[in-house]
């Protein structure tokens, strides 16, 4: 597996200083995921599970331990080189969608490849929001999108990149249940078609047990690596 591993995670630390002193919220995470693969992070608030999402996808920087993504070490690159790693590599879903609220849900969808340069692409972003259920919301501003639509837009954004690795942070916590239900079957489809390996931080059981692979964590470290 370690040759096919896209994701790899050694002894992960992260700790912040505080004004009571050092604050380890990471404690020596270890794990690797094989490319194509799903995995789910759960466990109670406070357990560390945004703040090793945001390390693995090179939002932040590590304060021990090595992330390979893809291939490469992205613990000790600067903010340009994680943020050149990302971009060609990375898919990002957030809780509270992160859409832009002066662009449509095509420009919205768009705003990744502009950020690389890369014109041209409109109809492969009109595919993929159709794809979600929205082809005729296109010129829609996000104000005019319920919940569930923008988070589909976001769905579509995070896609438009053909990312190697999609990471999701609770991606239905703002969503009612069958919405809910409808974006994780979304998110799971567009894995199985495009190869895309799934990392989701989620409070719901239900959805964790969807993927392949289950890490608990609490108080910083792994407490169960589960297949299920």
């Amino acid at each position: 597996m370690t040759a096919e591993a896209i994701l790899k995670v050694d002894r992960l630390t992260k700790t912040y200083a505080t004004a009571a002193g050092p604050l380890t919220v990471l404690h020596e995470v270890s794990f690797a995921l094989e490319a194509g693969g799903t995995c789910a992070v759960v466990g109670p608030s406070g357990s560390g599970k945004t703040t090793l999402l945001g390390l693995c996808a090179g939002l932040d920087r590590p304060s021990g331990g090595s992330v390979q993504l893809a291939g490469r070490e992205i613990g000790g690159l600067d903010e340009d080189g994680r943020a050149r790693v990302r971009n060609e590599s990375v898919g990002f879903v957030f809780q509270n969608f992160q859409l832009v609220p002066t662009l449509t849900a095509l420009e919205n969808v768009l705003v990744p490849l502009e950020l690389r340069g890369e014109t041209g692409r409109e109809p492969e972003a009109t595919a993929l929001l159709e794809r979600v259920g929205l082809g005729a919301r296109l010129d829609h501003y996000p104000v005019k999108l319920s919940g569930g639509e923008q988070q589909r837009v976001a769905l579509a954004r995070a896609f438009i990149n053909r990312p190697r690795i999609l990471f999701c942070d609770e991606p239905t916590g703002n969503l009612d249940g069958d919405t809910a239900h409808a974006m994780t079957d979304l998110i799971f489809g567009l894995n199985r078609e495009r190869g895309t390996t799934l990392v989701l931080v989620t409070h719901d059981l239900d959805l964790a047990r969807r993927t392949q692979r289950i890490l608990r964590l609490r108080s910083g470290a792994v407490v169960a690596d589960e297949k299920t």
